[in-house]
């Protein structure tokens, strides 16, 4: 099994590097991959991004982001990737990227969580995820923090858990 989910992922990349794959989403500059990258995977994350009740640096209760809980799925709806804390995605095949925050921008949906562009900090495995450099989180909704008056000392380590989607773009150097 693992050995056709290789062949697949080897076709994706192959796919795209002829042009035939996934194409760069429009976003705004901030967030654009750099050139000399292409998408090599995109995906369709729903899931849940997990907040926790906890006084901040100026001992005021706040909602601190925990992890995200998601799990990202391709054209089919077939689900390949998941998404947890790090920031991390871990594909079915094994291999796993974990990302460095780059650049954020509010998202141009109410009540939805920023866009980012993230950078690979490290690889774990072999397989579509191994050589990805560029992460980008666009089209989010929902995922924001409960209210700040919903956090309190009373509910200091308290979990929330806020529903949300967002599209996921995975780049990796063009190869030639």
């Amino acid at each position: 099994m693992k050995s056709i989910i290789r062949v697949v992922a080897a076709a994706a990349i192959l796919f795209s590097v002829l042009g035939f794959g996934p194409t760069r989403p429009d976003v705004p500059d901030a967030l654009k991959a750099p050139a000399g990258e292409d998408v090599v995977l995109s995906g369709h994350a729903t899931g849940v991004q997990i907040y926790f009740c906890q006084a901040n640096t100026e001992r005021m209760p706040a909602w601190v982001l925990k992890a995200p809980e998601a799990d990202l799925s391709d054209a089919a709806g077939k689900v390949m990737i998941h998404h947890l804390a790090g920031p991390a995605w871990k594909d079915v095949d094994g291999s796993e990227v974990t990302g460095k925050l780059v650049a954020k921008q509010d998202a141009p949906k109410p009540g939805a969580i920023p866009w980012l562009l993230l950078s690979a900090a490290t690889h774990t495995g072999v397989g579509a995820l191994s050589r990805v450099t560029t992460i980008q989180r666009i089209h989010t909704e929902g995922g924001m923090p409960p209210q700040v008056t919903d956090c309190n000392p009373a509910k200091n380590g308290v979990e929330s858990r806020s529903p949300y989607s967002a599209d996921y773009y995975f780049y990796a150097p063009i190869q030639k």
